[in-house]
């Protein structure tokens, strides 16, 4: 006969192994949807990547607007300049031409890995800078060029 006491070094018997079976799966349970919430939350609080919403050649540089502030980064490679625009920015490939102090220059944009790349390149080593504001409910990103002076 079955009595009471605790099975001390025994066999354990089917309820409790169907007990164990059952505690296993609602822990389990519970930590899958404790990752399914989890993922939920970091995707509705996740920031939006930055969209290209236009391009405005002007004389001396190139205005851009986007969906939102980006974070930016500048560089000069063999006299051309580059303006990074981070935080996974998409936006569509572009190019075109414009006059840096009087001089015909090139400029294109296009997607990378690191984000949008607005790059400005003339026969001349070139020197830029950039600023940004908002205006319209948009960001504006206006980048100007100019021959660096030796």
């Amino acid at each position: 006969m079955q009595g009471t006491e605790a099975n001390e070094g025994g066999h354990s018997n089917a309820a409790e192994a169907a007990r164990r079976r059952m505690r296993r799966r609602f822990f389990g349970s519970l930590v899958l949807l404790g990752l399914l919430v989890g993922l939920m939350i970091g995707r509705l609080t996740a920031p939006e990547p930055v969209r290209l919403l236009g391009v405005e050649v002007v004389a001396g540089g190139v205005d851009l607007r986007l969906s939102g502030a980006p974070a930016l980064r500048e560089a000069y490679r063999d006299g051309s300049y580059a303006v990074l625009i981070e935080a996974q920015a998409r936006g569509e490939q572009m190019r075109g031409q414009t006059r840096i102090d009087g001089q015909p220059a090139n400029w294109r944009l296009q997607n990378t890995d690191e984000g949008l790349v607005l790059s400005l390149v003339a026969a001349r080593p070139l020197r830029g800078r950039w600023r940004g504001g908002t205006g319209d409910g948009d960001w504006w990103l206006r980048v100007r060029a100019e021959t660096a002076r030796p």
